[in-house]
């Protein structure tokens, strides 16, 4: 066995041009969409690791200048412009714990602010006082000064706040279950709340509230928990006087938008006939939505007119649209990548909207598809492979969740594999997102195993058509992927090689106990009660349960701060594989779930890279 600390490794002498290519990819500049101020869309709120750490910045599209919002040791990603564009939010937790509070500051009017990657302002100011450190749980502010703030703890559950200009907090919700806020209408009257009071945390059901909290309208598909069907807030129109919200709804089977008008209760269904999930939002003006269309794998972007009710395609490359926006002067603008490409910020009107200095990405290879027979229905697999010819050592890489799913999107770490030679597959196992409502709920009691039974399939596959040495597969994934991994290794401890768990699930109970409320909210949908209630299905998928069957070698990453993931339950499973002698090596770091530093990303792919490659010789 193997302990590794967190430290930093020396950058390469010879600088970083000398670096790999897959180095380059995590440093490479990168940004987000920006986010911009309803009503002064010049201002601007974007994140990009420019400074080797994901933070968050202010641009003012007027003037071009730009400067550096937060600048913390372990990186800022949440953040919200107000309306009129003068204050920026930001979420301040303590090294990746996720546990804090809101604080904010001005956005300044960017003609005397520096350019580029400097200082921040420093002048953040409480932006809740009054309102305790919490989980955050949806935030929206209004034009009037008026903020909405949804909070979970373990202590309270779920609580909404509503703090008017220079008042105190007052306290609109409560609830044991999971719940947040999900829009304030244009006027700053109306509030919507998503909640599962219901007790099923996979399928959310509505209420419309006043600011004092009284009950405006109700919308709920699960009909009290008896079936399972979600509903989603994409947002009030943005109009005042306007009651319409745009609803994201499952009744068809997957995931499409309808318009409630909440004070008739009257809905507008769209009849927008594509396949696979739709979501909207609406145009500055009200008169229209921007539809995103994903569909295996890969995202497209539609304009859909009220008046006419036609539906108009907006021309994007193909891949994977990331986030997209529509301006004020009806262009519209998206981050756009896919498995080859790198990121991009574009505008239908055909330019590069925010460019960062710096070099680029270099690229990587296409991703294609495979569709293999599963004990479940056909699973929907994305391959990339090196050059030369089979069979290759062949990565599994797990995507975490479970509710997601992968796509032929730009992604460092599996191009970091094809560089060095390995095939990589990606698998949207049962309970992913993206292949309708039955593909996604089948996740149920016996939580992992049905995955696993998935990947399994898949493996067959891979080794049967010759892209695989059997010999050499790797399991390997973070979050609930890297649950999966090492729920893998135990209960299919001949068909891996070697096992890679980044910030995984390894004890489900302490995992249980330990976490953040809203997941063990989640782990109770999944698994039909808590372990007290079912114990019998938290043994079943839980990897410690199998520990002792692990043959492969196992290497193991974890934060000591994450709250979705925590550390006590990874120990657990570490002091078992020890305690028989079995190789693995730990990592573990001083974060949450996950790092926002851009070297550390880059030593534990160095870390697994090397434990892999040592290991399969």
């Amino acid at each position: 066995m193997t302990e590794k600390n967190d430290h930093h490794q020396p950058h390469d002498p010879a600088g970083p041009d000398a670096a790999p290519d897959w180095e380059k990819r995590f440093r490479a500049p990168r940004v987000s969409l920006p986010e911009w101020a309803e009503d002064a869309p010049d201002r601007a709120l974007f994140v990009s690791n420019a400074t080797g750490t994901y933070e968050l910045y202010a641009w003012n599209r007027a003037t071009g200048a730009q400067r550096q919002v937060t600048d913390r040791p372990n990186g800022t990603t949440d953040g919200v412009l107000t309306p009129d564009g003068r204050w920026i939010w930001w979420f301040s937790d303590t090294d990746g714990d996720e546990f804090g509070v809101w604080k904010r500051q001005p956005f300044g009017d960017g003609a005397d602010e520096p350019t580029g990657p400097d200082k921040p302002a420093g002048r953040d100011e409480p932006a809740a006082p009054g309102i305790d450190p919490a989980y955050p749980s949806g935030l929206a502010l209004g034009r009037d000064g008026t903020a909405v703030v949804g909070c979970s703890t373990d202590e309270d559950g779920s609580t909404i706040h509503v703090l008017t200009a220079g008042g105190a907090p007052v306290e609109i919700y409560r609830h044991r279950e999971s719940a947040g806020v999900g829009d304030l209408s244009h006027d700053g009257t109306l509030i919507a709340v998503e909640h599962t009071e219901h007790g099923d945390a996979m399928h959310s059901a509505l209420r419309v509230v006043r600011l004092d909290g009284t009950t405006v309208a109700e919308l709920d598909d699960t009909k009290g928990g008896k079936l399972e069907l979600g509903l989603s807030v994409l947002g009030f129109a943005p109009v005042d006087g306007d009651t319409r919200l745009l609803v994201g709804h499952q009744r068809r089977g997957r995931w499409e938008p309808v318009v409630w008008d909440v004070t008739t209760g009257e809905e507008t269904d769209l009849a927008i006939e594509l396949p696979g999930d739709v979501s909207a939002e609406w145009y500055p003006d009200g008169s229209a939505l921007l539809i995103v269309h994903s569909f295996e794998a890969r995202s497209e972007l539609w304009r859909y007119d009220f008046a006419t009710r036609a539906l108009i395609e907006v021309t994007t490359p193909a891949g994977t649209v990331s986030g997209a926006t529509a301006r004020p002067d009806g262009s519209v603008e998206y981050l756009w990548s896919s498995a080859a490409h790198p990121p991009v910020v574009r505008s239908t009107s055909g330019e590069v909207v925010l460019d960062p200095p710096g070099a680029k990405a270099p690229d990587s290879v296409p991703v294609t598809d495979v569709w293999v027979e599963g004990p479940g229905g056909r699973i929907h697999a994305l391959v990339q492979r090196p050059a030369g010819e089979g069979p290759f050592p062949t990565v599994f890489e797990i995507h975490g969740g479970p509710t997601a799913h992968d796509r032929d999107s730009f992604t460092a770490g599996p191009a970091a594999w094809v560089d060095h030679g390995f095939a990589v597959v990606r698998v949207n196992y049962r309970g992913s997102t993206g292949y309708g409502r039955e593909w996604t709920d089948a996740l149920k009691h016996r939580v992992g195993l049905i995955e696993l039974e998935d990947i399994a399939a898949v493996r067959e596959w891979a080794v049967s058509s010759g892209l695989a040495d059997p010999a050499k597969l790797v399991l390997s994934g973070g979050s609930w992927g890297g649950y999966l991994t090492l729920l893998g290794l135990g209960t299919q401890p001949d068909a891996w090689a070697v096992g890679l768990a980044a910030v995984p699930v390894a004890d489900y109970v302490t995992a249980y106990h330990d976490e953040m409320e809203a997941l063990k909210s989640m782990d109770r949908t999944l698994l039909g009660g808590t372990p007290e209630e079912v114990p019998e299905r938290y043994e079943a998928s839980s990897p410690l349960t199998y520990v002792d069957a692990v043959r492969a070698p196992v290497y193991i990453s974890a934060g000591l701060n994450d709250p979705r993931c925590p550390i006590q339950q990874v120990e657990n499973y570490v002091n078992r594989l020890a305690a028989r002698g079995a190789a693995h090596e730990v990592y573990r770091y001083d974060a949450g779930h996950g790092s926002l530093v851009v070297e550390e990303r880059i030593k534990q792919v160095r870390l697994e890279l090397d434990f892999a490659e040592r290991h399969l010789r």
